[in-house]
């Protein structure tokens, strides 16, 4: 929004807007939503400033600016010490039908470049829209590994019969409980049909993505 162009009238009202969404989540302890929306706002506000002539509105606007940099930096700070202490927790429920949840949206904000291990359980990972035939699920899986060591990634496998619960953990700390496992999407109507190959256009099933930090968080 704040690279649209927009005036500076414009460009306020949408500021005032995303800002008061932000303090709305902010009182509704609703911190992660409430510091993108702070970051969201200030950055439309600074959009303003740089249209604004009038040097008493510019003041208004330089003091309202640093006023909602800090509640976003307290916001941050706040968050930084839940993710030290382990207790931050964040929830995405995914509406049935849903897209734009692909597995890249969903993880990428969590896979930072200090990420080299990444441990996933799931116990049903055998389907043939999820890429792996139940018949072929053994060939598949090696197939994939053998791509993976191409590019540098050592995949190791283990299976079990007792497994039940559905986790992706990183060695960063960040760990991802989804109700339905990595099975989340509904099976695409064609091979030509939108959502085939880009899964943000995929429709979702519905279900809920817990989302955990833990910086003690080691392979059990």
């Amino acid at each position: 929004m704040a690279k649209s162009g927009l005036g500076p009238e414009a460009g306020s009202a949408a500021a005032v807007t995303v800002i008061k969404r932000a303090l709305e989540l902010e009182s509704e302890s609703r911190y992660p939503q409430a510091l993108v929306c702070y970051q969201e706002g200030i950055d439309l506000l600074l959009q303003v400033l740089k249209g604004t002539k009038d040097e008493t509105k510019r003041c208004t606007l330089r003091k309202r600016i640093s006023e909602y940099m800090d509640r976003a930096e307290n916001i941050k700070k706040y968050l930084d010490q839940e993710k030290e202490a382990g207790k931050y927790h964040k929830q995405i429920k995914i509406e049935e039908n849903a897209t734009g949840f692909s597995y890249e949206s969903l993880f990428q904000e969590y896979l930072s470049e200090t990420v080299t291990e990444v441990w996933i359980e799931d116990p049903y990972i055998r389907h043939t829209h999820q890429g792996i035939g139940k018949e072929q699920q053994s060939s598949g899986l090696q197939e994939i590994k053998e791509s993976l060591r191409n590019h540098g990634v050592l995949l190791d496998l283990e299976y079990s019969s007792s497994i039940h619960d559905r986790e992706i953990r990183f060695n960063n700390g960040w760990m991802i409980k989804i109700g339905r496992g990595l099975d989340y999407f509904k099976k695409p109507q064609g091979r030509f049909s939108l959502g085939y190959c880009d899964f943000d256009l995929r429709p979702c099933h519905e279900t809920t993505v817990d989302i955990f930090h833990n910086k003690h968080t080691k392979k059990i």
